[in-house]
């Protein structure tokens, strides 16, 4: 760039000049000045490139396609438009191009590498490792390259297999390209699940573009929503084209999923409604793109714009569409296991909670609650009380107990009611809790009197009331007596 601006200075520069500082300017990240410059160069192809790479930049879409039309069949037009086509996240038109171009020139063996970054946009993660295994024969020590393979593994297998592709990147202070240092810190904390995030990703946050974003999961993993937050709510996604269906590229996708995300957090959390509705919109957006309504994520999105509806049935349609990807996510099994039971359908559900692992997600009072209320809904009663004899007592223990007195109750099962409405009623002398548990002591009573549960049982009915100070207490146990001493039942 100084030695261009040296020369534009002279009485006898040459016009062409101005183009070549343009281009320096434009790889210096000096986009505005690099308009201003490239106009004052003659017309040229090389000028139509750069003026066609800064539309893209300053995302003007009708200077984009007059310089589009003036593209040339010739193999530097070809090329530049290739890369318009990878940025605009229309992956398969760059192949196309690429692979017309590396079949006119097979010693084009960089255009490897960018046909495998494109199947890797595509997710087509083993074509990907495929294509640049056609370079790194030739150039075994290219950085995009071998970072290119090392995320391919990733995808592929887990951050280890990833991390061992980079070992050969890992001495950093040989690598060739300077940018390639940060780089490499930031795709190993990603490879090593966030470990080192605190150190490396913050200096990176307006370097390298996915590290705001996976600082953000850094933050949501660590259940610090409101840091999520901060660093998400001047985020502005890149609003896509209007014209016809929505197409998101991989970027924007990330952008809005994320935003969705925490929004859907921050409202959980603090109980706004607001949050919510912006989550949902987010989550519609990516879902009801052109680009990913039949993409993995698409539907998940879609699934969880239902969620925060509370359109379970839609929710369903969703999750049942990709489940088999999931088999052992614990958190797509919670949401599954909720929208199941949410519909009704409790038998699967509770055999979809089982399958949890987390002992995070198990120690949560949604999942306690849900997993209880499948067990009564089931007929197994005993296994919900099991699971609050086993909480610490807290606000959480008595909303679990009134869960499981009432849904006991509504359910027939009133040994367990009782049990509950019991505690709750010592919790709390409140009338209300006096009387389910009046109502289901009677209702035992009555299942004894059909056959249908121990006349046994009558003798832990007895201290039950007797904890009550009601006065009604004593009518309802001289009864019980008499049933008993009539039936031969020791009590």
């Amino acid at each position: 760039m100084q030695e261009y601006k040296a020369l534009t200075e002279k009485a006898d520069c040459r016009p062409d000049i101005w183009v070549y500082l343009a281009c320096t300017l434009f790889f210096l990240g000096f986009y505005k000045e690099a308009q201003e410059v490239a106009s004052k160069a003659p017309k040229s192809q090389l000028q139509n490139r750069l003026l066609f790479h800064l539309a893209h930049k300053f995302n003007d879409e009708k200077k984009l396609m007059g310089f589009h039309q003036k593209l040339e069949d010739m193999t530097e037009d070809q090329l530049s438009l290739a890369s318009i086509h990878y940025m605009r996240s229309h992956y398969q038109e760059a192949i196309d191009i690429y692979k017309r171009i590396l079949l006119q020139n097979r010693d084009f063996l960089a255009l490897n590498v960018y046909v495998a970054l494109c199947y890797y946009k595509l997710d087509y993660y083993d074509v990907s490792q495929e294509v640049l295994a056609v370079y790194l024969q030739t150039v075994p020590d290219s950085t995009i390259a071998l970072n290119l393979k090392a995320c391919n593994h990733f995808r592929l297998f887990n951050g280890k297999a990833a991390e061992a592709e980079l070992k050969n990147l890992t001495d950093i202070s040989s690598s060739s390209f300077e940018f390639a240092k940060e780089l490499i810190r930031h795709n190993l904390v990603v490879f090593r699940n966030g470990e080192g995030a605190m150190q490396v990703l913050p200096p990176l946050v307006d370097v390298i573009v996915e590290a705001r974003l996976n600082l953000v999961i850094y933050y949501l993993r660590q259940d610090d929503v409101q840091e999520a937050y901060n660093l998400t709510k001047d985020m502005e996604p890149t609003q896509p084209q209007a014209e016809g269906s929505v197409r998101l590229n991989i970027h924007q996708r990330t952008e809005y999923i994320l935003k969705g995300v925490v929004h859907a957090a921050l409202g959980q959390e603090v109980g706004s409604r607001d949050h919510l509705k912006i989550a949902q919109q987010f989550f519609q957006l990516v879902g009801g793109s052109a680009s990913e309504c039949d993409t993995i994520p698409g539907r998940q999105c879609m699934a969880s714009c239902f969620f925060l509806l509370r359109q379970f049935e839609d929710v369903l349609i969703y999750l049942n569409s990709i489940k088999s990807y999931f088999y052992n996510d614990d958190t797509f099994n919670f949401n599954y296991g909720q929208a199941k039971a949410a519909v009704g359908n409790f038998k699967e559900a509770e055999e979809i909670f089982l399958l949890i692992q987390s002992e995070k997600i198990k120690n949560d009072f949604v999942y306690l609650s849900w997993l209880a209320r499948c067990y009564i809904m089931n007929q197994r009663p005993r296994l919900a009380w099991e699971l609050y004899l086993k909480m610490e007592t807290s606000a959480d223990s008595v909303n679990l107990l009134q869960l499981i007195a009432n849904d006991c109750y509504k359910m027939g099962q009133f040994y367990y009611a009782a049990k509950a409405f019991d505690v709750l009623e010592r919790l709390d002398p409140s009338p209300e809790f006096w009387e389910g548990k009046r109502g289901a002591c009677v209702g035992i009573f009555q299942l004894i009197l059909a056959g249908r549960q121990p006349r046994e049982t009558l003798r832990e009915v007895l201290p039950l009331l007797r904890n009550t100070g009601n006065p009604q207490v004593e009518y309802i146990v001289r009864i019980l007596k008499k049933w008993a001493k009539d039936n031969r039942v020791s009590l």
